[in-house]
């Protein structure tokens, strides 16, 4: 009689890799490598119709197989008749309806109707500041602030008024640039009166 031969299966032992940045670990090297992009703002995956530019290749494929570049927007609010492109973008849109912020911080207590949010608020707690220019020692907890900061350094200056040509490097400076041209003074003292372009400007009483 032949013994039979019995195998056994050695315990998986997981090797977890780690964020550096956030303490956040993954069971893969190329998950790890993934989520690094949310911390330095990269989005190496363009689309070649629009140049939007995404972090993962499946988000990119989300976008070029959707009706992003045909006009069509299938899915419609029931509320409002705003209509979208994309089923994640009316989820997004609904909470505007209810003013449900299902996403708590649980350091302060305030809410927000996206989890990507509370993730970048609770930065405001830990002081972390994980984006960092290249060219300069500031750091920032935003990916557009940083992208915005890194103009000083190339002098790109993308935002131009298109009544006198004067160019800005935010889209909030040729906002406001405008008003010199439609005289808009929406800022206003309750003290004095005196109105103001910008609500940076002090009124001096």
């Amino acid at each position: 009689q032949l013994q039979s031969k019995v195998r056994f299966k050695p315990s998986v032992t997981w090797k977890y890799f780690s964020c550096t940045l956030c303490g956040k670990s993954f069971t893969s090297q190329s998950n790890l490598k993934s989520h690094y992009l949310i911390h330095t703002g990269e989005k190496p995956f363009s689309c070649g119709v629009c140049g939007s530019s995404f972090r993962q290749k499946q988000s990119l494929q989300s976008h070029t197989h959707a009706v992003v570049h045909t006009g069509e927007k299938p899915f419609g609010c029931d509320v409002c008749g705003n209509r979208f492109n994309l089923l994640q973008n009316l989820h997004r849109h609904a909470h505007t309806h209810t003013g449900k912020k299902i996403f708590a911080c649980n350091v302060c207590g305030k809410g927000f109707t996206r989890a990507v949010t509370l993730k970048t608020h609770k930065l405001i707690h830990t002081g972390q500041k994980p984006l960092k220019c290249e060219q300069c020692p500031k750091t920032f907890r935003h990916a557009v602030n940083l992208k915005n900061h890194q103009r000083i350094h190339t002098g790109l200056r993308p935002f131009g008024c298109d009544l006198c040509g004067k160019t800005f490097r935010q889209a909030v400076n040729l906002k406001i640039h405008r008003r010199i041209h439609t005289g808009e003074r929406p800022f206003g003292c309750e003290e004095c009166g005196k109105t103001y372009s910008d609500h940076r400007q002090p009124c001096w009483i």
